[in-house]
Order: structure tokens, then C-alpha cells, then sequence
């Protein structure tokens, strides 16, 4: 069972600034073409702007008027940097909010799509997650709040 101390100071007050939200993930496709259709035709996000081999999906309303997003970029872009690793990513998984209402619609449209899916319940905090694969073979959260918290965190 995970605790939290809460009598530790917020490190960010000594610092003088604090982080407040997310700005982008950027993520290097092994393959470019699956990876933007999944984002946009399957879970149905936004195309914020097609640079080409970049390609911005909006996430959300950010801080001050920064938009989240999604960044895809194809692996041809910028070769000195080589291909994407062999091997295991670094990367857990990208988790994506959405309300309850719509977390019931994704899982209802992945049902008729045929588009495994896997849910977990974070009773501690009150979250539940719905769980994807990408095309690349990454792990995609959808996440919602307000689900039952326990009372023993």
C-alpha cells in the first residue's frame, strides 16, 4: 500500500516557481502512418497542425493559453539522430484525461471497433484507467477522476 507524507514542505515554495501543467509529449514513431491514424481515427484526437513529418495533436487547454499537445514525429526527420532505439522505450505509458462519461464512450467504441483494451481501478486516488496499445507498441492511458477513493491511502 502506497502513503503519502503530507507534512513534507512543497520543495517548489524554496524554488519560487512550480510546474502547472503538461505542455507536450513528443513522441519518435517507428511508424509514422499507423501512429497518426490511431491518434486521430481511433482515439479521435484533434489535428492541431500537419508539418509534414510532425504532426500536433491538441490534448487540451493548458496553462495561460498554452495548448497541450501530442507531438508525433516520423522517424526520417532529423536522420544525424538515427532511428528510434531497438529495443524496450523508456517510456511508460502517456496517460490522457477525459471525464468518466467519456471514458464509457471510448470503451463502448474500442467494443464495436474491436480494439483490445484493458481497464484498472486506482481506488487510492480515485482514478480508473483505461488501457491501449499504439501502433509503436506504447501504452496509452485514458484517464478519468472521481471514481470511489478509499479511505486507508
Amino acid at each position: 500500500m502506497s502513503t503519502t507524507n503530507t507534512t513534507t514542505e512543497n520543495p517548489a515554495r524554496k524554488r519560487g516557481f512550480s510546474i502547472s501543467g503538461l505542455g507536450e509529449i513528443a513522441i519518435r514513431c517507428v511508424d509514422y502512418k499507423a501512429m497518426t491514424a490511431f491518434y486521430r481515427d481511433i482515439l479521435g484526437l484533434e489535428v492541431l497542425a500537419d508539418r509534414g513529418r510532425i504532426v500536433f495533436f491538441r490534448l487540451g487547454n493548458g496553462v495561460e493559453g498554452h495548448t497541450s499537445v501530442l507531438a508525433l514525429f516520423d522517424p526520417a526527420l532529423n536522420p544525424e539522430r538515427g532511428q528510434p532505439q531497438a529495443g524496450p522505450s523508456t517510456l511508460h505509458h502517456v496517460a490522457l484525461s477525459l471525464s468518466q462519461a467519456d471514458q464509457g464512450a471510448a470503451c463502448s467504441w474500442f467494443d464495436a471497433s474491436g480494439i483490445s483494451y484493458k481497464v484498472e481501478e486506482f481506488p487510492w486516488i480515485g482514478w480508473r484507467g483505461v488501457f491501449v496499445t499504439d501502433p509503436d507498441g506504447n501504452t496509452v492511458e485514458l484517464v478519468s477522476a472521481g471514481w470511489p477513493v478509499r479511505q486507508d491511502r
